[in-house]
């Protein structure tokens, strides 16, 4: 009969405790997007009922999504940030893999130069005015692949994946050498698929950083039909241009429109914005936790 060990009573106290800090952590966080979702989703007549704590919609509309999907300018900004983050987050991943193979394979020659000229890449940035000649200069204004191109390897996140593949065996790419295997269908069939832990979590800061891109968007791009979401996120939260949501007015009436809340409008365009981000995040939470080398030999 196997005996229950029971933990000892501190350790229970400092466990309880720290349950309750992270669950009043939690509430910390989840209370002000949850009062967002509820205005976006109350009725107009009724907005004015929610305050800061609700965290319930008080009636139910879905008039504000509406306003949102009318809007052309709106719905093109959401495709370009779709677009952007998804071209953008596979490029990232595509370039940043491959040199860090490179970079990882011990025979490179000029091997130190590169790590050297990098470490000063990383810390001395080039100015935006420098950046904003080149881009003018290959013909990249008012192109969507100006946000794209900009920090397609991200140095930081380089050498992270540099460690990472240092700890792959290097049996494994002795086989697949011996085996005929090039170098870039090692990094394709060998060295990625061991590192889906990595590339899942770069994908993930790579997706958030394309997709909350603004600055540079808001320099390189002048068609208002090519700006990203979070550009219009800014005019209608920040710049409380929210009047321009209502579009050309062909759905909704004078009366309609006049009833319309600009707070619920306002909270409706930041559920937009973030709700990607929230529904990526735990389909790639999973990779985090997986080990190096599953799947792989052992020394």
């Amino acid at each position: 009969m196997v005996s229950k060990v029971k933990a000892p009573a501190a350790e229970l106290f400092w466990r309880g405790l720290f349950t309750i800090l992270l669950l009043f952590v939690c509430v910390l966080v989840l209370v002000p997007m949850l009062n967002l979702l509820a205005l976006s989703l109350s009725d107009p007549a009724r907005v004015s009922e929610v305050r800061g704590l609700t965290v319930f919609p008080k009636g139910f509309s879905l008039v504000n999504y509406r306003v949102l999907a009318a809007n052309p300018l709106f719905v093109r900004s959401f495709l370009n940030s779709v677009f952007i983050t998804v071209v953008g987050t596979a490029l990232n991943l595509l370039v940043t893999s491959m040199a860090a193979f490179a970079l990882t394979r011990p025979k490179l020659p000029f091997r130190r130069f590169f790590m050297v000229l990098i470490i000063i890449v990383m810390i001395l940035e080039p100015a935006l005015v420098t950046e904003y000649l080149v881009i003018k200069r290959v013909g990249l204004m008012n192109s969507l692949w100006a946000v794209i191109l900009y920090k397609t390897v991200n140095v930081y996140y380089l050498i992270i994946l540099m460690r990472y593949f240092e700890e792959i065996p290097p049996s494994l790419i002795d086989a697949a050498q011996v085996d005929g295997a090039r170098n870039m269908t090692i990094l394709t069939k060998v060295i990625m698929p061991l590192a889906k832990p990595a590339l899942a979590t770069l994908g993930l800061f790579y997706g958030v950083f394309h997709w909350n891109e603004y600055f540079r968007a808001s320099i390189y791009l002048t068609d208002p039909m090519k700006y990203p979401l979070q550009l219009i996120l800014r005019q209608f939260v920040v710049l409380d241009d929210t009047a321009s949501l209502i579009g050309s007015g062909t759905l909704f009436s004078y009366d309609e429109a006049a009833r319309l809340s600009y707070d619920a409008l306002q909270a409706s365009t930041i559920i937009v914005a973030i709700l990607p981000v929230l529904i990526v995040y735990p389909l790639i939470l999973k990779y985090y936790a997986r080990g190096v080398m599953e799947g792989g030999v052992k020394e």
